[in-house]
């Protein structure tokens, strides 16, 4: 009893005895945030810059309004240009998806380390070359006399080489390379959180590989694939590098119409209303493109 009363003694004392250890100090969380906070506060501002900017004339883009810039882009080239980017972005977002899809699979259920981290090299390994780069490579395979038509001719497929550059084949070619990582990175993640038990429980029913893939990993995976297709689209609306070397004035998408608005012609209202207007665009493809997903989503669960 002796013992056992000196004991409980002690540990109350080590209990009521300061803690010699230091304290570790409390973080704000809005200092934490304070990154993040400042690049938003900063984009936020560039864009109302860029959206007073739309409403001014040309010499006085600051104190001066007008609508006029706005009614200008009613002109039938640059809808055409607008449709143009939306196309492209479109069937850009569709064919980097679907090419990303195995890829993805592939990253998430494979057992080696070291073939994933081949495979994430070989997927990031685009983002880390400059698009000029890039776009000069392109130029090199698809010229005339480039690469991919010498494996054409030499495999008697074609007579004669064909035009690739400066043509909406070309640029499409070049869009979907270079926002495939962008297709690939989210995808990939949510693949990987979803668990082999749903493919098990799916193989004992008797599903093939094909179904398993198209009835249980996509619909588990839908966030991911969402994720990425907006990410190309939005990313592919706006390209400059690549259509201007690889559609040049021939496949003229937005963002080369707001370059030559700016470049030779010094027109910044009218540059601001067209980016304003690409903006605005953008933005309502991907929430109309969220929200059909999401309903889709809501239907299925439903049934």
């Amino acid at each position: 009893m002796s013992a056992l009363s000196s004991r409980r003694v002690e540990t109350a004392a080590s209990a009521a005895a300061p803690d010699d250890a230091p304290a570790v100090p409390r973080v704000s969380p809005l200092l934490l945030l304070a990154p993040i906070l400042v690049f938003l506060a900063v984009l936020v501002i560039a864009s109302l810059a860029v959206l007073r900017m739309s409403f001014g004339v040309s010499g006085n883009e600051w104190r001066a309004f007008t609508l006029q810039n706005y009614a200008d882009l009613a002109d039938t080239y640059f809808l055409r240009s607008l449709w143009l980017t939306l196309r492209l972005a479109f069937q850009s977002m569709v064919c980097a998806v679907l090419l990303a899809i195995p890829v993805a699979l592939a990253m998430a259920r494979t057992e080696s380390r070291l073939a994933r981290r081949l495979l994430l090299a070989g997927v990031l390994l685009p983002l880390l070359v400059n698009l000029l780069l890039q776009g000069y490579g392109w130029l090199v395979i698809l010229g005339p006399a480039g690469l991919l038509n010498h494996a054409l001719l030499g495999s008697g497929l074609v007579q004669r080489p064909l035009l690739w550059l400066y043509r909406e084949n070309g640029v499409l070619l070049g869009l979907i390379q270079t926002a495939f990582p962008l297709a690939v990175l989210p995808i990939s993640s949510a693949m990987r959180a979803v668990s082999r038990s749903y493919e098990e429980a799916a193989a004992t029913l008797g599903a093939t590989r094909w179904q398993v893939l198209r009835h249980v990993m996509l619909p588990l995976a839908m966030p991911g694939l969402v994720s990425g297709a907006l990410l190309v689209f939005a990313y592919n609306a706006s390209a400059f590098a690549v259509p201007l070397l690889l559609g040049g004035r021939r496949v003229p998408m937005l963002a080369v119409l707001v370059h030559d608005q700016v470049a030779p012609l010094l027109n910044w209202p009218a540059a601001a209303a067209s980016g304003v207007v690409l903006m605005v665009a953008t933005l309502s493809v991907m929430a109309l493109s969220q929200r059909l997903a999401s309903r889709t989503k809501h239907h299925g669960e439903s049934r």
